[in-house]
Protein backbone atom coordinates (compact mmCIF):
# COMPACT_ATOMS: atom_id res chain seq x y z
CA UNK A 1 0.00 0.00 0.00
CA UNK A 2 1.72 3.29 -0.87
CA UNK A 3 0.85 6.24 1.36
CA UNK A 4 0.52 10.42 -0.62
CA UNK A 5 4.08 11.08 -0.34
CA UNK A 6 4.83 8.21 -2.40
CA UNK A 7 3.86 9.98 -5.64
CA UNK A 8 4.95 13.26 -4.83
CA UNK A 9 7.81 14.86 -6.28
CA UNK A 10 11.02 15.88 -4.41
CA UNK A 11 9.72 19.19 -3.78
CA UNK A 12 6.81 17.73 -3.10
CA UNK A 13 7.84 15.73 -0.39
CA UNK A 14 9.97 18.33 0.88
CA UNK A 15 6.87 20.85 1.17
CA UNK A 16 4.86 17.76 3.03
CA UNK A 17 7.13 17.72 5.46
CA UNK A 18 8.11 21.40 6.00
CA UNK A 19 3.99 21.40 6.36
CA UNK A 20 3.70 18.19 8.88
CA UNK A 21 6.57 20.26 10.87
CA UNK A 22 5.20 23.68 11.28
CA UNK A 23 1.93 21.30 12.32
CA UNK A 24 3.32 19.66 14.51
CA UNK A 25 5.46 22.56 15.94
CA UNK A 26 2.43 24.44 16.58
CA UNK A 27 0.01 21.96 17.91
CA UNK A 28 2.55 20.70 20.16
CA UNK A 29 5.89 22.96 20.37
CA UNK A 30 9.11 22.14 18.98
CA UNK A 31 10.69 20.28 22.07
CA UNK A 32 8.38 16.88 20.62
CA UNK A 33 9.34 17.38 17.73
CA UNK A 34 11.38 13.72 16.97
CA UNK A 35 12.34 12.94 12.76
CA UNK A 36 10.58 9.66 13.38
CA UNK A 37 7.73 11.24 14.97
CA UNK A 38 7.73 13.77 11.95
CA UNK A 39 8.75 10.75 9.46
CA UNK A 40 5.28 9.31 10.51
CA UNK A 41 2.93 12.11 10.18
CA UNK A 42 4.39 13.25 6.76
CA UNK A 43 3.63 9.38 5.59
CA UNK A 44 7.43 8.98 4.83
CA UNK A 45 10.68 6.76 5.88
CA UNK A 46 12.93 8.27 8.43
CA UNK A 47 15.68 8.02 5.92
CA UNK A 48 13.48 10.03 3.22
CA UNK A 49 13.12 12.22 6.02
CA UNK A 50 17.01 12.83 6.06
CA UNK A 51 17.47 12.82 2.52
CA UNK A 52 15.50 15.96 2.32
CA UNK A 53 17.08 17.71 5.52
CA UNK A 54 20.54 16.69 7.02
CA UNK A 55 18.91 17.21 10.78
CA UNK A 56 16.22 18.73 12.75
CA UNK A 57 18.07 22.07 12.58
CA UNK A 58 17.35 21.85 8.63
CA UNK A 59 13.90 21.36 8.98
CA UNK A 60 13.59 23.92 11.49
CA UNK A 61 15.46 26.14 9.12
CA UNK A 62 13.00 25.31 6.43
CA UNK A 63 10.19 26.07 8.29
CA UNK A 64 11.36 29.61 9.35
CA UNK A 65 12.19 30.23 5.66
CA UNK A 66 8.79 29.55 4.68
CA UNK A 67 7.33 31.10 7.29
CA UNK A 68 9.38 34.35 6.45
CA UNK A 69 8.04 33.68 2.66
CA UNK A 70 3.84 33.58 4.65
CA UNK A 71 4.83 37.20 6.45
CA UNK A 72 6.58 38.28 3.31
CA UNK A 73 3.14 37.91 1.91
CA UNK A 74 0.58 39.03 4.42
CA UNK A 75 2.47 42.09 4.88
CA UNK A 76 2.25 42.41 0.61
CA UNK A 77 -1.68 42.03 0.96
CA UNK A 78 -2.05 44.35 3.02
CA UNK A 79 0.47 46.76 1.10
CA UNK A 80 -1.86 45.61 -1.68
CA UNK A 81 -5.40 46.60 0.19
CA UNK A 82 -4.19 49.27 2.12
CA UNK A 83 -5.17 52.54 -0.54
CA UNK A 84 -4.01 55.36 2.13
CA UNK A 85 -0.11 55.63 2.37
CA UNK A 86 -0.31 57.57 5.38
CA UNK A 87 -1.44 54.42 6.75
CA UNK A 88 0.82 51.70 5.72
CA UNK A 89 2.74 51.32 8.26
CA UNK A 90 -0.19 50.79 10.43
CA UNK A 91 -1.90 48.05 8.18
CA UNK A 92 1.85 46.53 8.05
CA UNK A 93 2.10 46.62 11.99
CA UNK A 94 -1.35 45.03 12.15
CA UNK A 95 -0.82 42.51 9.70
CA UNK A 96 2.92 41.79 11.22
CA UNK A 97 1.23 41.01 15.27
CA UNK A 98 -1.52 39.17 13.68
CA UNK A 99 0.86 36.39 12.09
CA UNK A 100 3.43 36.56 14.89
CA UNK A 101 -0.32 35.66 17.32
CA UNK A 102 -1.71 33.31 14.92
CA UNK A 103 1.84 31.19 14.18
CA UNK A 104 3.71 31.19 17.44
CA UNK A 105 5.81 28.05 16.74
CA UNK A 106 6.78 29.08 13.29
CA UNK A 107 7.43 32.93 14.65
CA UNK A 108 9.55 31.22 17.29
CA UNK A 109 11.55 29.36 14.80
CA UNK A 110 12.21 32.67 12.37
CA UNK A 111 13.38 34.40 14.93
CA UNK A 112 14.10 33.29 17.91
CA UNK A 113 15.51 29.61 17.03
CA UNK A 114 17.42 30.20 13.69
CA UNK A 115 20.41 32.39 14.21
CA UNK A 116 22.12 31.96 10.95
CA UNK A 117 18.83 33.71 9.06
CA UNK A 118 19.96 37.28 10.34
CA UNK A 119 19.49 39.76 7.77
CA UNK A 120 23.38 41.08 7.98
CA UNK A 121 24.43 37.49 7.71
CA UNK A 122 25.81 36.21 3.88
CA UNK A 123 23.75 34.08 2.33
CA UNK A 124 20.29 34.90 3.73
CA UNK A 125 17.69 33.51 1.70
CA UNK A 126 15.23 35.93 0.27
CA UNK A 127 12.38 35.60 2.25
CA UNK A 128 13.56 37.58 5.29
CA UNK A 129 14.88 40.25 2.99
CA UNK A 130 11.37 40.76 1.48
CA UNK A 131 9.95 41.02 4.93
CA UNK A 132 12.82 43.67 5.58
CA UNK A 133 11.86 45.32 2.38
CA UNK A 134 8.07 45.50 3.30
CA UNK A 135 8.65 47.07 6.64
CA UNK A 136 10.74 49.25 5.47
CA UNK A 137 8.58 50.38 2.52
CA UNK A 138 5.63 50.81 4.46
CA UNK A 139 7.93 53.61 6.98
CA UNK A 140 9.65 55.42 4.14
CA UNK A 141 6.92 58.11 4.14
CA UNK A 142 7.92 58.18 7.85
CA UNK A 143 11.44 58.96 7.46
CA UNK A 144 11.76 62.25 6.89
CA UNK A 145 15.20 62.82 6.73
CA UNK A 146 16.18 59.98 9.12
CA UNK A 147 17.89 56.26 7.57
CA UNK A 148 15.04 54.51 6.08
CA UNK A 149 16.80 50.97 6.84
CA UNK A 150 17.69 52.49 10.44
CA UNK A 151 13.73 53.21 10.84
CA UNK A 152 12.61 50.05 9.89
CA UNK A 153 15.03 48.49 11.93
CA UNK A 154 13.44 50.12 14.94
CA UNK A 155 9.97 49.44 13.69
CA UNK A 156 10.66 45.30 13.85
CA UNK A 157 12.63 45.59 16.92
CA UNK A 158 9.35 47.41 18.11
CA UNK A 159 7.18 44.91 16.37
CA UNK A 160 8.96 41.50 17.95
CA UNK A 161 9.68 43.17 21.06
CA UNK A 162 5.70 43.54 21.91
CA UNK A 163 5.03 40.17 20.03
CA UNK A 164 7.90 38.32 22.71
CA UNK A 165 6.75 40.39 25.85
CA UNK A 166 3.51 39.74 24.95
CA UNK A 167 3.51 36.08 24.87
CA UNK A 168 5.81 35.82 27.28
CA UNK A 169 3.18 37.45 29.95
CA UNK A 170 5.36 40.64 30.92
CA UNK A 171 2.98 43.42 29.39
CA UNK A 172 -0.68 44.57 30.84
CA UNK A 173 -3.04 42.40 28.58
CA UNK A 174 -5.59 45.23 29.01
CA UNK A 175 -3.35 47.53 27.72
CA UNK A 176 -2.81 45.49 24.15
CA UNK A 177 -4.63 47.49 21.95
CA UNK A 178 -3.10 50.88 22.45
CA UNK A 179 -0.04 49.41 22.86
CA UNK A 180 -0.25 48.43 19.10
CA UNK A 181 -2.63 51.80 18.30
CA UNK A 182 1.04 53.09 19.67
CA UNK A 183 3.23 51.52 17.86
CA UNK A 184 1.30 51.40 14.60
CA UNK A 185 0.68 55.39 14.89
CA UNK A 186 2.60 57.56 16.66
CA UNK A 187 5.85 55.85 18.09
CA UNK A 188 8.09 56.37 14.72
CA UNK A 189 6.44 59.39 13.61
CA UNK A 190 8.53 62.68 13.52
CA UNK A 191 7.49 64.94 16.32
Amino acid sequence: MSGPADEATTDDRRNLIVTVARELAEAEGWAGLSGRRLAERADVDVGDLYRHFADQEAVLAAVAVYGFADLAAALTAAHADNACPERAWAVMASAYLDFAYANPAVYDAMLALTPDLALGADGVPAAPRAVFAALRAALIPLAEGRDPDTLAEMGWSLLHGVVMLTRGGRLRPEAQEERETMIAERLLRWP
